[in-house]
């Protein structure tokens, strides 16, 4: 049905542009196949209606004119719908060109690369070459989830999702319903940002534990959608990155630079171990997870009691 709509509205899109003079009702509905299909007369000038209306929010400038004998035409000139010379300074240029290349991994890489194309004919300096070797720095976001496409549609359109997620500290996926407002990404893992609606309250997920496939659902959204300083504040909270006291833990001797890097304070061992106060918030266990055995939580035991049920629900499977 989508695609059909689609169609139809860039046939006559097709028609209002290829046109040196104001076409009718009449001709556009002999011209245009689904128009053709219509029951009646009422049902195609609704439809007709619906479709202008469409093509005008899309930002086409379509001009009504009415002829001597009182007919009403329709035509989109092309002068008022071409949009002006893109001008690019190297500086300018050499950011989007960077852009493009940080896709490179993701599953936009064919999206970027085309609109790369499309810079280098709207005036993109041919010296610029965001591709090249010879940069020091290769910037990259992976996203190789296969739930990271359908969820990023699905926050562009407002679409609420179901999928199956399991948590850390679970053994199976359970479902859940949410109206996804924007994806994040930290410490190199993506997460979600959205409104559960079976727990009535925001929450975070991250796009790895989410299993089988991501199917939309119709209908609006239920709650509101907040800002996106608003959302990446959650983001960073749920990660990890807003603490408000600190945690003791061993780690082993050159092992977890990261967790080496966020330390405030570090006590060289000799027994191969060396102890750290780290910032501790809302996510700490579960990054200290994935350090496996070089990490041991001290203190406070909240956060080791934590660590140890996630570990224990990774060895169930």
């Amino acid at each position: 049905m989508a695609i059909a709509k689609a169609e139809r509205l860039m046939n006559l899109a097709l028609c209002l542009l290829g046109t040196r003079r104001p076409l009718s009702k009449r001709e556009l509905r002999e011209s245009i196949e689904a128009y053709l299909e219509a029951g009646s007369d009422d049902s195609f000038n609704r439809m007709f209606e619906r479709d202008k209306d469409d093509l005008r929010e899309l930002g086409l400038v379509i001009e009504t004119v009415e002829n001597l004998e009182g007919e009403v035409g329709y035509l989109a000139r092309r002068d008022s719908n071409r949009l002006p010379a893109i001008t690019l300074d190297a500086e300018e240029a050499a950011a989007l060109g960077l852009a493009a290349k940080v896709w490179q991994q993701a599953r936009l890489a064919g999206a970027a690369s085309g609109a790369l194309q499309k810079l280098r004919a709207a005036g993109l300096p041919e010296d610029v070459d965001p591709y090249g070797s010879h940069s020091a720095l290769e910037p990259r976001i992976p996203a190789h989830e296969a739930s990271f496409e359908p969820l990023m549609l699905a926050c562009r359109d407002r679409r609420p999702v179901v999928f199956d997620y399991r948590k850390a500290t679970a053994a199976r996926p359970e479902q859940r319903h949410v109206e996804p407002w924007a994806l994040e990404c930290w410490r190199g893992h993506w997460y979600l940002a959205g409104w559960d609606r079976d727990r009535g309250a925001e929450r975070v997920f991250r796009l790895s534990r989410i299993t089988g496939k991501v199917r939309a659902r119709a209908g609006k959204y239920t709650a509101d959608v907040p800002d996106v300083v608003t959302v990446r504040e959650t983001v960073a909270g749920w990660a990890g990155e807003t603490a408000d006291r600190t945690a003791l833990i061993r780690l082993r001797t050159d092992a977890g630079y990261p967790l080496r890097a966020k330390a405030v304070a570090v006590q060289a061992g000799d027994d191969g171990w060396d102890e750290l106060e780290i910032p501790y918030g809302h996510g700490l266990d579960a990054w200290l997870v994935e350090f496996g055995p070089d990490v041991v939580v001290l203190e406070p035991a909240e956060l080791r009691a934590d660590v140890v049920d996630r570990l224990r629900a990774v060895a169930k499977g």
